[in-house]
């Protein structure tokens, strides 16, 4: 994640707007119980010239402690870019459960690979590469997929959130949790459009009109949560 300036919103703003308020919550409550293999996937992927795309520690702290919430065992990541959220999925849940883990790019998720393989968790992850639209639709063609997951994790191509949720909402059984990253968009979405870097424009347009969708359907409770680049929480119930 990268930082914020008095002069203006960088490529990726803290949602917190203070540099110095979010290291002190990474300091004091985040880094102490961070997991020695996260760690080493942060700092693997920290060079990388899209680091910023990988789930904040402040996030993926709140992740694990909802998969737990919800004694999450079978379940499903869209977007996994190096590994971080993934691998948190995957210390989490426990020895014989199960991680659909989708993605379009195998490079990068190879680059948390080795940490994850080193840490013994693989045998519970079963990544696909693909788009992830796919993948859930044969998913859905088996009647026993539906309702048979506990949890999902959505960080990918946000102009397909909503079409995601159609699809989780089914594949998620009632109680059980989907989450949805980046849906603060850092910042940008409590900003005029003019504000906005013009790259930057149809992603939030995205978000916002999102966020709009997620809070009229009926279907879940909502928790919108400030950590990271925004998580919307979404608890499916009926």
């Amino acid at each position: 994640m990268e930082n914020t300036t008095k002069q203006g919103f960088m490529a990726n703003p803290l949602i917190l707007q203070s540099e110095e308020l979010y290291e002190y919550i990474l300091a004091t409550s985040v880094y102490p119980r961070e997991p020695e293999p996260l760690k080493e996937l942060r700092k693997a992927t920290a060079s990388h010239p899209l680091a910023f795309f990988g789930t904040s520690p402040d996030a993926g702290q709140l992740i694990a402690m909802l998969l737990k919430i919800v004694n999450a065992k079978k379940t499903i990541e869209i977007g996994v870019f190096t590994g971080y959220s993934l691998l948190l999925t995957a210390l989490t849940i426990p020895d014989d459960g199960k991680i659909t883990a989708i993605d379009v790019d195998r490079k990068k998720y190879e680059i948390g690979l080795p940490i994850i393989q080193k840490t013994g968790v693989e045998h519970k992850i079963n990544f696909i590469e693909s788009q992830a639209l796919p993948v859930l639709d044969e998913l859905l063609q088996d009647p026993k997929n539906e309702g048979s997951f506990e949890f999902a994790f959505v960080d990918a191509d946000k102009g397909n959130y909503w079409n995601y949720h159609e699809r989780l909402m089914k594949l998620v059984k009632v109680g059980g949790i989907v989450i949805y990253d980046n849906t603060l968009w850092g910042g940008y979405v409590a900003l005029p459009e003019e504000a906005v870097p013009e790259k930057k424009r149809a992603w939030r347009q995205a978000t916002i009109e999102f966020n709009k969708s997620i809070t009229a359907d009926p279907c879940v409770e909502i928790s919108h949560a400030s950590v990271g680049d925004g998580v919307l929480i979404c608890r499916r119930i009926c």
